[in-house]
């Protein structure tokens, strides 16, 4: 991070003993603070940081002033009342010896993007990618990208830097991130701040507290596999060590360039391991909410992913302390190839358990994606539809904008004679199938759990009618349930219904229970 550092003309001629005794006791801040920032616009503002044990603080914000003195271990927090957005302020926080400055500091919306590979997916690797990076300048967009790395212990600070938007920042930021962040700007008019901490392929666990996981039954396993593997790991990582002293001495030895090794481990996936890195440093700095991509390393445990996601969501809200503030998140995309009949599905599991989230998370939301996602690649190039659907989310449910942001989500169910009737709530504008072709993605069972394909036709505004000859009596009705289902509902606004199922049959991941 780069700061402005102004010291006295007495410390510049101190000796080298008083430089070394002044440069240890500095004030510091967090890499959060810095030239470029975005601060979150009618929240308390909190400012912290460190220094000498007892030294006195002022911060200069905006015309504003607060003060504090640092507490026997030199940290220090003033807060200010909430600000609202206008022109570009500058901070001036001054020690007895030491001032930090710092400029061109904003007033608008703070956003912490997180996740796995799919939130980690850079603008540069998405669809229209050269387009997207020549447009991408966006002056009130300001990005923070927080570096990759594991911690035993919550951390307070990280190494990273605001940077405004523009062609040259952009290209490996988050594209979820950005598009989402641009959007918000675009429809919002006020300055946008996106702070990126994802890592890909990374469970949800590791971006719990360990103390969450050790707390409840459901989640204890996870630390018990965790040590397991630890163990494992650590005798992997001497082998390694080994190996690489051997290979090094044969390529000292040799002019060829024989294959080094490659370490075993699995740091990333440590519980709690990537919370205490990759959020930690950046509480209690004032946000808005945050969006989060990631599911696809927990897709094994879907029926534990409905204790854990929702734990871990309520980590990071006690974490900040700003209540239960919005958390958007994206459902699972189709992935990998399609079943001729009827299957049981890990993948459709683990979109269940992320839809249970929003009755089990307050102001949470989620976008559907059912149909951006590819049966050969994970990792869906589309980020500009997805960026969008969770602004939608935002723009509606945060910012109270009247407006379309989620699709039809599966509310009940009634049976006459061998026709099952659903009713979807969120049918705004009506429902309908894509393209006006016949509607698919309907599965259809009896009292015999044997799913069939079936027939489907909307009926009325937010209701669709289910059968199939091969079943006489319905008991249960699924869509979309598949890991890349062929399924065409949507809206009127043209946003995707939510893969949904009727009935509560233990599925493929039952062994996590």
């Amino acid at each position: 991070m780069k700061r402005k550092l102004s010291v006295s003309v007495a410390a510049c001629c101190a000796s080298v003993a008083m430089l070394w005794s002044s440069a240890a006791s500095a004030l510091e801040m967090p890499s959060i603070f810095g030239d470029h920032m975005v601060l979150q616009q009618g929240k308390d503002l909190p400012v912290w940081g460190w220094g000498e044990p007892g030294e006195a603080v002022r911060v200069r914000l905006g015309g504003r002033s607060e003060k504090t003195t640092a507490d026997e271990q030199g940290n220090w927090k003033v807060t200010f009342t909430p600000f609202e957005t206008g022109r570009p302020l500058k901070m001036k926080v001054s020690g007895e010896s030491d001032t930090l400055s710092f400029e061109d500091v904003l007033i608008g919306e703070v956003w912490v993007a997180s996740g796995q590979s799919n939130m980690q997916w850079t603008v540069g690797n998405s669809n229209n990618s050269r387009l997207e990076i020549e447009q991408a300048d966006h002056p009130e967009l300001r990005l923070f990208y927080v570096p990759r790395t594991v911690a035993d212990e919550p951390q307070r600070d990280c190494d990273a830097e605001w940077v405004v938007c523009t062609p040259e920042t952009v290209p490996e930021f988050s594209a979820v991130a950005y598009f989402f962040g641009r959007d918000l700007n675009r429809e919002l008019g006020v300055p946008v701040g996106m702070i990126h901490s994802s890592w890909g392929g990374t469970p949800a666990e590791a971006w719990t507290t360990i103390d969450s996981i050790h707390a409840d039954p459901m989640l204890q396993p996870i630390s018990e596999r965790w040590d397991a593997q630890a163990e494992a790991d650590r005798a992997a990582r001497a082998a390694y060590e080994e190996a690489h002293a051997a290979w090094q001495a044969a390529a000292d030895k040799s002019a060829a360039e024989p294959e080094a090794p490659k370490p075993g481990n699995r740091d990333s996936w440590q519980p709690g391991g990537l919370y205490n890195a990759m959020i930690a440093p950046l509480v209690p700095y004032a946000i808005q909410g945050a969006i989060w991509y990631q599911g696809e390393s927990n897709a094994d445990r879907a029926f534990q992913y409905r204790t854990l996601f929702p734990r871990m969501i309520m980590d990071w809200h006690e974490a900040w302390g700003e209540g239960a503030f919005p958390f958007l998140f994206v459902q699972l995309a189709n992935f990998q190839a399609r079943q001729a009949e009827p299957v049981d599905s890990a993948w459709a599991e683990l979109r269940e358990a992320q839809a249970m989230t929003l009755d089990a998370v307050e102001n949470s939301g989620q976008a559907v994606i059912i149909d951006l996602g590819s049966a050969i690649d994970i990792h869906p190039r589309n980020k500009q539809d997805v960026g969008w659907r969770l602004a939608l989310n935002a723009l509606a449910n945060t910012y109270g904008q009247d407006v379309a942001y989620r699709g039809p989500a599966y509310e009940s169910m009634s049976v006459e004679g061998n026709k099952a009737t659903l009713t979807f709530s969120h049918a705004e504008h009506g429902l309908q199938s894509w393209n006006q072709g016949k509607l698919v993605g309907f599965s259809i069972a009896g009292a015999d759990q044997k799913f069939v394909w079936a027939d489907a036709k909307i009926v009325g505004d937010n209701q669709v009618q289910v059968w199939s000859d091969a079943v006489a009596e319905p008991v249960a009705v699924r869509y979309g349930w598949a890991d890349n289902p062929e399924c065409n509902l949507y809206d009127g606004t043209g946003l995707p219904a939510s893969p949904s199922r009727t009935d509560d049959w233990p599925g493929v991941t039952v062994e996590a229970r």
